[in-house]
C-alpha cells in the first residue's frame, strides 16, 4: 500500500478545485441570490469593504479572489497571521501610487481577527480615502474581533459551515479531475463528511490521500487510517461562546439532555472546567436563584469535587450539576431584584440610612438623635418591628417579586406574612 503521506512537487487538490466563479462555489447560496450585495458589487463594479465571516473551510478567500478578479482591480492578498505593521504601510503606500495613475487596489486581508485593534486602526483613514478597498476573511465572530469603525465601514457577510451535499458535490468534482472514484461506499462517504465536519479543505486533505490508496484496499480500513479530526475550538474565539451560550440556554430551558450534550461538547473539546463550573454558578444566581437554593449548592459542590478528583473523573461532577440546574424550577427574580436595587442605588447614591437604625457610639452622635426611637426585632412578639429601613426620600422600595414556582412559592407565603404584620404595625 502507498504511503498516507506521500509528498510530491504538484498543486494541493485544494488549488486545483479553487472556483474560478460564484457558480462554482457550492453550500452558500444564501449570498449570491440575484439581489445579493455579491452580486450588485460584481454587476455593477462596484467596490465596497466586505468582511467574510465564516468557518475554516467555508470559501471565504476563494470568495474574496472571484470578487477581486471580477471588479478588474490589482489585488493584494496578506495574511494578518504572517504579515506586520510595516508590511501595512508598505501596501497602502503602493495602493496610493496605483490610486495616481487611476488604478484601484483590492486588499484581501485572510484571518483579519489576528491583527489587533491598534492595527485595524491603521486601516480606516485608507478606507476612508478609497485607497485601498477591503475583503477581510475571518472565523471569528466581527462584533467581538474587529473594532467598531471598522465594522461601520463594511459590509458583513456570513458564510454558512458546509452541509452534506455541499461536500458531495466537492468529493465529485474532486472525482472528475483525477478521473477516478473515492475507493468507498456510500455509507463510508457520510463517514467522511462527518469526519469533515463541514470543512472543504479539510475534506479535499483527506481526499488527496485516498486517492493514493489502493483501490482494493476494505474502505473501513480505508476510514480507520485516516486519524479522525479533532474538535474545532478555540478557547478564546467564537465557538468557545457559542458552546457556553448554548450550555447556558439549555439549561435555561430546562433540557438536561442538550445541557449534557453541549457540556459534553465542551469537556471534550479541553475547555477549562474550571470556567464551565463559573457559568454553572452564576446560571444558579441568574435563572434559578431562590426557586431553588440547592441550585448554587450544587454548582459550589461541582468545583469541590472536581478540584479533589480533576479528569476524567471530576467530570461527572460538572456534568451531575448541569444536569440538575437544567431540572430545577427557573426563577429571574433576584437577577431582576438586584438589578432594579443597583439602579436605585446608583440614583439615590447621597442618602444616608434613617437615623433611627445608625448606632450611636459617641455622646454627640446620641444628642443628634442617632440611634433614636430604634426597635429591637427580638424583643417584640413578632421579632418584627415593621420600621422602616430605607432612606426618608426614598420611600419603601419592594425589588424582589418571587414566581409562584419551587421554593419560591413557599417565599411568596414568607414575604406575604412579613407584609401584613408590616401594614398592621404601620396602622398603629
Amino acid at each position: 500500500m502507498k504511503s498516507l503521506f506521500k509528498t510530491n512537487n504538484q498543486k494541493p487538490l485544494a488549488d486545483k478545485i479553487r472556483p474560478t466563479n460564484i457558480d462554482e462555489i457550492f453550500g452558500q447560496d444564501h449570498l449570491f441570490a440575484p439581489n445579493s450585495v455579491i452580486r450588485k458589487m460584481i454587476d455593477a463594479k462596484l467596490l465596497q469593504n466586505i468582511i467574510l465571516w465564516g468557518p475554516a473551510g467555508s470559501g471565504k478567500t476563494t470568495i474574496a479572489r472571484i470578487i477581486a478578479s471580477n471588479l478588474k482591480c490589482h489585488v493584494e492578498f496578506i495574511s494578518a497571521v504572517t504579515s506586520n505593521t510595516s508590511d501595512l504601510k508598505q501596501t497602502f503606500a503602493n495602493a496610493k501610487n496605483r490610486k495616481l495613475e487611476n488604478i484601484n487596489t483590492i486588499l484581501i486581508v485572510d484571518e483579519i481577527h489576528h491583527f489587533n485593534r491598534t492595527v485595524q486602526d491603521i486601516f480606516l483613514p485608507y478606507l476612508e480615502d478609497g485607497t485601498v478597498t477591503l475583503i477581510g476573511a475571518t472565523t471569528e465572530n466581527p462584533s467581538f474581533e474587529l473594532n467598531g469603525a471598522l465594522l461601520s465601514r463594511s459590509t458583513i457577510l456570513t458564510l454558512k459551515c458546509l452541509e452534506s451535499d455541499a461536500l458531495n458535490k466537492i468529493v465529485l468534482r474532486a472525482e472528475e479531475i483525477y478521473q477516478k472514484k473515492l475507493p468507498l461506499d456510500d455509507a463510508d462517504r457520510e463517514k467522511l463528511y462527518e469526519m469533515a465536519a463541514g470543512d472543504g479543505r479539510y475534506l479535499l486533505g483527506i481526499c488527496e490521500r485516498l486517492f493514493e490508496l489502493d483501490h482494493n484496499q476494505d474502505s473501513c480500513d480505508i476510514l480507520a487510517s485516516i486519524t479522525a479530526r479533532a474538535a474545532i475550538y478555540d478557547k478564546s474565539g467564537d465557538a468557545h461562546y457559542s458552546l457556553i451560550s448554548a450550555v447556558h440556554k439549555s439549561i435555561r430551558g430546562s433540557d438536561v439532555d442538550a445541557t449534557l450534550y453541549w457540556l459534553s461538547r465542551m469537556i471534550e473539546s479541553g475547555e477549562n472546567p474550571h470556567y464551565i463550573i463559573r457559568r454553572l454558578v452564576r446560571i444558579a444566581n441568574e435563572d434559578i436563584g431562590l426557586s431553588d437554593p440547592n441550585a448554587l449548592v450544587q454548582a459550589l459542590a461541582a468545583k469541590d469535587a472536581y478540584d479533589f478528583l480533576g479528569s476524567p473523573e471530576g467530570d461527572l461532577s460538572i456534568m451531575q450539576a448541569g444536569a440538575y440546574l437544567a431540572s430545577a424550577p427557573k426563577s429571574n427574580a433576584i437577577y431582576l431584584a438586584a438589578k432594579s436595587a443597583k439602579a436605585d442605588a446608583k440614583r439615590f447614591n447621597n442618602e444616608s440610612p434613617p437615623a433611627i437604625i445608625l448606632n450611636a457610639p459617641t455622646k454627640l452622635m446620641k444628642e443628634q438623635g442617632y440611634g433614636k426611637g430604634y426597635i429591637y426585632d427580638h424583643d417584640t412578639k413578632e421579632a418584627f418591628s415593621g420600621q422602616n429601613y430605607f432612606p426618608e426620600k426614598m420611600g419603601r422600595k419592594q425589588y424582589y417579586q418571587p414566581q409562584a414556582r419551587g421554593y419560591e412559592k413557599e417565599i411568596i407565603k414568607r414575604l406575604d406574612y412579613w407584609n401584613k404584620l408590616r401594614d398592621q404595625k404601620n396602622d398603629l
